[in-house]
């Protein structure tokens, strides 16, 4: 029994080590596998000659275009405000709606308003039969005067007394005018085309002068695209001026390209229409600002894009071509002969 299990162990001890020896086997047929693969394929095979291709490069003028970050901001944002105190009947418009110039955005209760237009027009009345009685009285009181019927004083009280009836008509009518002024502000319309932003009271709220702000409304086209240089930048484009290698348009209009920030590019240029008159206290940048068509309201207020400016040209400037530069372990170069 004590032999079958010697036997027993040494079979399990010549298992373990076949299958060690079997892992040994197939990694060196793996390995004369692809050795003699390596030799069916023969000597490695000549290259030709590298292909070379000579280049004339010649200098000439060519643009150039600068890159900065930029935001835009609306070209015109007017608050909407209440111009007299009443109670806000009703919000017409949908908030975030884009709006046409004079479209109705609110409607306050016009009945009080209306009240003082009636009273002012009453008021006109009266004062306007006044004065056609002083004119009447006038009228009969100078012919009498004139042949001596009746004294000065009669035609002079009766002038005073038609002059004060034409200032109060006067003064009727611009009470009338101011009501009915004031009777028209309770339609309240917006004076530009833009988007609406949302309403700051709601319906039913009285509006007076700490709360008259109702909403506003952003222009939307032209939009305007504010980016800003450096002290650096400006100084160094102003030395390259100097020294022949940059040159300014010759209209002295900078053309703006505004790359959305997926990096396509918006369909309308802009024009530089300001430049700051002075550095930026806190950022120690200058500030320029450039007006551009946005018809289909593409770009919004406060959105970051990138401007790239165009219309500088460098004279005589060596233009590699794109085939020419070679790539090497330590990135790009040129041969230069």
């Amino acid at each position: 029994m004590r032999q079958l299990g010697t036997a027993g162990g040494g079979g399990r001890r010549r298992g373990a080590h076949g299958r060690r020896w079997s892992v040994v086997l197939a990694v060196v047929a793996v390995l004369a596998i692809s050795g003699c693969g390596r030799k069916g394929s023969g000597p490695p095979q000549a290259t030709g000659p590298l292909e070379v291709t000579a280049v004339t490069v010649t200098p000439r003028d060519a643009p150039a275009a600068f890159e900065f970050v930029a935001q835009t901001q609306s070209s015109r944002q007017v608050n909407i405000q209440a111009r007299v105190s009443g109670f806000l009947e009703k919000r017409v418009y949908t908030e975030g709606s884009a709006v046409k110039e004079g479209q109705v955005l609110f409607l306050m209760d016009q009945r009080p308003f209306q009240v003082q237009v009636d009273a002012h027009a009453a008021e006109l009345a009266k004062q306007q039969a006044s004065l056609d009685m002083a004119r009447a009285n006038l009228e009969r009181t100078k012919p009498l005067a004139e042949q001596d019927a009746l004294s000065q004083k009669d035609l002079d009280d009766a002038t005073g007394q038609f002059h004060a009836a034409e200032a109060a008509v006067e003064g009727a009518m611009a009470k009338l005018e101011s009501s009915k002024l004031d009777l028209s502000y309770c339609t309240i319309v917006s004076p530009v085309a833009g988007i609406t932003g949302a309403a700051q009271q709601q319906d039913g709220t009285y509006i007076s002068p700490q709360n008259s702000l109702l909403t506003t409304v952003a222009v939307l086209s032209p939009i305007w695209v504010n980016f800003s240089l450096s002290e650096n930048e400006l100084q160094r484009y102003r030395d390259e001026a100097a020294r022949g290698l940059l040159r300014a348009p010759a209209t002295g209009e900078y053309e703006v390209e505004v790359l959305l920030p997926d990096g396509s590019l918006f369909p309308h240029v802009g024009r530089i229409t300001f430049a700051s008159p002075s550095y930026s206290a806190q950022t120690g940048t200058f500030m320029l600002r450039a007006s551009v068509d946005n018809p289909e309201g593409v770009l919004r207020p406060n959105q970051y894009v990138r401007a790239r400016i165009k219309g500088a040209i460098r004279p005589n400037a060596i233009l590699i071509p794109q085939r020419a530069v070679q790539q090497g372990a330590e990135g790009h170069f040129v041969w230069v002969v």
